[in-house]
């Protein structure tokens, strides 16, 4: 419990030293998939962000997807000029210093670099993981940008180049 508590307290931590507000609000059912977090947020599957992390040759890398969508690893891979693999558990862990199933998008030990698919930037509000399965908080899709100094990029699988 002690672990989620801090967890938490680092999202929380983050969102101040971006001058955000944010709320962090925790659900007694668990938000790991998508599909439970918008039941439990009583949002859109597209207005959740998936934090994914995968390892390209200089190290971690992180897409932020819309829920809804599929990633397109060759487009990530093309982003980061490397080949990209999944990363695993302990991997993510040690990137990140959450586990998988509550990652958020900011609040790591070192900057991450961060991609972020286009079809969330069409939403007001999205949300995302704050640290454990049970755990989130709304943003902006701007501001979601602005915090992470991510890239916006057509991440989306199936969706035509350019």
């Amino acid at each position: 419990m002690n672990e989620q508590i801090s967890s938490v307290e680092r999202v929380r931590r983050a969102l101040d030293e971006a001058h955000l507000q944010g709320r962090i609000e925790e659900f007694p059912a668990s938000t790991r998939t998508t599909q439970d977090a918008a039941i439990a947020i009583g949002t859109s599957v597209g207005q959740i962000v998936k934090s994914l992390v995968f390892l390209a040759a200089d190290g971690p890398v992180l897409a932020l997807m819309s829920g809804s969508n599929q990633l397109d690893l060759t487009r990530l891979s093309a982003l980061t000029g490397a080949t990209i693999r999944k990363a695993d558990a302990d991997a993510v862990r040690a990137a990140t210093s959450y586990a998988i199933g509550g990652v958020p998008p900011i609040g790591f030990p070192t900057a991450i670099p961060t991609f972020i698919d286009r079809d969330l930037l069409q939403y007001a509000t999205v949300w995302a993981a704050a640290g454990t399965p049970r755990h989130v908080f709304a943003i902006s899709a701007p501001n979601l940008v602005r915090i992470t100094g991510g890239t916006v990029a057509e991440l989306k699988a199936g969706k035509p180049y350019g």
